[in-house]
């Protein structure tokens, strides 16, 4: 649903290296992470950390679970749309 900008025009790359770290989808041009996460995320400090680094970078991380994708990618895809069209 990211690909070759179907959502909305914005421009997604995958598994995007930057900083040491990998992150699934990265729109530069929103300065937009979207993360994939499977239970083993859930309160993670290093997650925590990393979306604090990017955080002072300027950048917004959102997460959703794998779950969520899988029941709800309307409502997640509506999340993202509205969170890149206020940056």
């Amino acid at each position: 649903a990211l690909r070759r900008k179907q959502l909305n025009g914005l421009k997604f790359k995958r598994q995007v290296p930057l900083d040491s770290y990998i992150l699934d989808f990265a729109c530069f041009e929103k300065k937009l992470i979207v993360e994939a996460d499977g239970w083993q995320h859930e309160g993670s400090a290093h997650d925590q950390r990393r979306d604090a680094h990017f955080e002072s970078q300027g950048f917004l991380t959102l997460r959703f679970s794998n779950d969520e994708i899988e029941d709800d990618l309307e409502a997640v895809l509506k999340r993202i749309i509205a969170k890149a069209s206020v940056r």
